[in-house]
């Protein structure tokens, strides 16, 4: 039998591999993607796996974003119980979602999700943008 057969019995077991070792899977898929060898691609377990990572991508956001909201909201109505944690997520947490969502699609999403909040209920008047950059203030509000 030829190299060609040898090809085709791979990619046949690609979907194998992709239910019993994802991360070999992966690694087939990144060396036929540089390769050019985009026929041998296992194009539906590799369509349904990037939906997931954005999909992902996008819960993370709402993740990080509720966290942000929950502490900034503590930091600035509840001054005699700050913490470090308060702080430090406040702090830390707009550097990685400015790096997560800073533009594109996540940024959108971010906007979005935010724009859904019931500002009344949430008592919370700042834009995308200003959780990006926040600075906190040590006194009262």
């Amino acid at each position: 039998m030829g190299v060609g057969g040898m090809a085709v019995r791979a990619v046949e077991r690609l979907p194998l591999l992709h239910d019993q070792d994802e991360t070999a899977w992966l690694d087939v898929m990144a060396e036929l993607a540089r390769a050019g060898r985009t026929e041998e691609l296992d194009l539906p377990h590799l369509a349904d796996y990037l939906s997931d990572m954005a999909r992902r991508d996008r819960r993370e956001l709402e993740s990080r974003l509720v966290i942000l909201l929950n502490h900034l909201f503590k930091w600035t109505h509840q001054q005699n119980h700050r913490s470090r944690s308060w702080r430090s997520t406040v702090v830390e947490r707009p550097h990685e979602m400015n790096r997560l969502a800073g533009r594109g699609v996540l940024r959108n999403h971010g906007e979005t999700v935010l724009a859904e909040l019931d500002p009344e209920a949430a008592e919370w008047p700042f834009p995308f943008d200003q959780l990006l950059t926040v600075e906190l203030s040590e006194e009262p509000v």
